[in-house]
């Protein structure tokens, strides 16, 4: 499967993909006023200006896309922009509270890296959260998966199961690993996100594939509501102090 250019998408990004409340207020519902937040992936930062606005925290973005940094939400001054990925930072070690992604680890290409990485530029007793979709959820995605079920099998070959990812945070030192379930219904009214394919799945599907779920999806919008419904799962692991030794 080829690689997304995301480079291209950054306008699109910007102007219909939006945050699931529940996942930002989980999130900002773990950091203090002042604390270090750093969200690798961060595209055009809507999440990290949605954690940073409900936590008051201090939030770095870090994206390997100038593009989708340059078209980013939330400018504030306790907000910074980086180009890197999560396999390199390139911020010293020790400084975040708080390290998460969300809908971007199947994007990284070295998952051990990234999280030996993650680990290395946390505080002692820091967290890292991977916000990311089961089988189950990407399974059933709702309009997506019904209008557009072809690309259920193209999500299954690119997402990470959650066993795994649990494996790897663990490889990497996290421990206390636990999970949270966040759910946010809404209603389509309007297809452009789905016509512009800001989903990515929908870039690796047929046109006719595409034109079909388009039509069905645009007609069941203009005849009634359509529900939209956003699931995730949040991993978190947690940077332990080390006990020293008597």
């Amino acid at each position: 499967m080829r690689k997304t250019d995301y480079s291209v998408l950054a306008e699109r990004y910007a102007a219909h993909r939006r945050v699931n409340p529940r996942v930002a207020e989980l999130l900002a519902n773990t950091v203090h006023h002042g604390a270090r937040v750093m969200e690798v992936g961060c595209g055009t930062g809507n999440y990290l200006a949605a954690v940073c606005a409900l936590s008051a925290a201090a939030g770095i973005g870090v994206d390997p896309s100038p593009e989708m940094l340059n078209a980013t939400a939330g400018t504030a001054a306790r907000q910074r922009r980086l180009v890197g990925r999560a396999e390199q930072l390139g911020v010293a070690a020790g400084q975040f509270d708080l390290i998460f992604s969300v809908d971007v680890i199947h994007h990284v290409v070295d998952r051990d890296a990234g999280y030996r990485e993650a680990f290395r530029v946390l505080r002692k007793g820091g967290r890292v959260c991977t916000v990311t979709e089961s089988d189950m959820m990407l399974r059933t995605r709702d309009p997506q998966s019904r209008y557009f079920p072809e690309t259920i099998d193209v999500e299954l070959a690119r997402y990470p199961s959650i066993e795994t990812l649990r494996r790897e945070m663990q490889r990497a030192g996290f421990e206390n690993l636990s999970e949270d379930v966040a759910e946010w219904t809404s209603e389509v009214i309007d297809t452009a996100p789905f016509r512009e394919k800001v989903f990515s799945s929908l870039l690796y599907i047929s046109e006719s594939a595409f034109d079909s779920g388009l039509a069905r999806l645009e007609a069941a919008v203009q005849a009634g509501a359509v529900r939209y419904v956003s699931r995730y799962v949040l991993l978190w692991g947690t940077k332990v102090p080390s006990v020293p030794s008597a």
